[in-house]
């Protein structure tokens, strides 16, 4: 695979809270498919999982009230 996905996906990330809930489907599954593709060089996934992993808080602390468990 060449770098464009990868970066493409890495900048996709970003748009997660600018972008309609189908978008930000689409670009989470994205992500996790550059995840479990082993032909990606290690440090875009680690690069893809960190920012996924900083989406994904941002995402429970806008949802998740005060007296919800998550």
């Amino acid at each position: 695979m060449d770098t464009t996905y990868p970066r493409q996906v890495y900048h996709n990330l970003r748009l997660l809270e600018h972008v309609n809930i189908v978008t930000s489907a689409l670009y989470r599954q994205m992500a996790q498919d550059v995840l479990a593709d082993s032909s990606v060089d290690l440090v875009w996934r680690q690069a893809i999982s960190h920012r996924l992993s900083e989406a994904n808080l941002r995402l429970e602390r806008q949802t998740v009230g005060k007296d919800d468990s998550y």
